[in-house]
């Protein structure tokens, strides 16, 4: 448990789903925490499991489907490198631009489950999370599944607005 905080809840999992709007067009979801910030309530999160959908084998053409969980609103595609990005996964084809039937897939996410030494992968303190997908070179419109695991815990007064100011002027 992070110093500061203390549990008020059980393992709690969040399931989500968020579906492109049109096909290659970057879209967000936002996922209501339902947190009592009177009470100075924050969510620990434990671990992030993302399920993009396959990316479309579109003859020569590259394609890709990408999706993240982040604590902020996002307005374009999300790497693991941003501070307020707790996962992504990414999936492509490529190789298919300049060849009629080939391609190789891959895929690429960061873990999905921390290892057992770690506490927690990060703690959201404002009211929501966001859920991001975007594809490229598809045809179909493509979207993400998932589920986050955590629990609900009391911050004390300096601990809840030092998580509070971090995660907002983060965004």
């Amino acid at each position: 448990m992070p110093t500061g905080l203390k549990s008020t809840s059980s393992l709690i999992t969040i399931g989500f789903s968020v579906s492109e709007s049109a096909p290659n067009t970057f879209t967000q979801d936002r996922i209501d925490l339902q947190l009592n910030p009177l009470d100075n309530e924050v969510f620990v999160v434990q671990a992030i499991n993302l399920d993009p959908s396959s990316p479309d084998a579109v003859s020569g053409a590259n394609s890709f489907t990408n999706a993240a969980l982040t604590t902020t609103s996002q307005t374009a595609g999300v790497t693991l490198a941003q501070s307020t990005t707790l996962a992504v996964v990414q999936q492509r084809i490529q190789g298919a631009a300049g060849a009629l039937d080939s391609g190789v897939a891959f895929a690429q996410a960061s873990m999905e489950t921390p290892p057992t030494g770690l506490d927690y992968i990060g703690i959201i303190s404002t009211n929501d999370f966001f859920v991001q997908v975007i594809g490229g070179g598809n045809v179909n419109a493509k979207g993400v599944s998932g589920k986050m695991y955590g629990y609900r815990a009391r911050a004390s007064s300096s601990v809840y607005a030092a998580l509070v100011q971090s995660e907002v002027l983060s965004s």
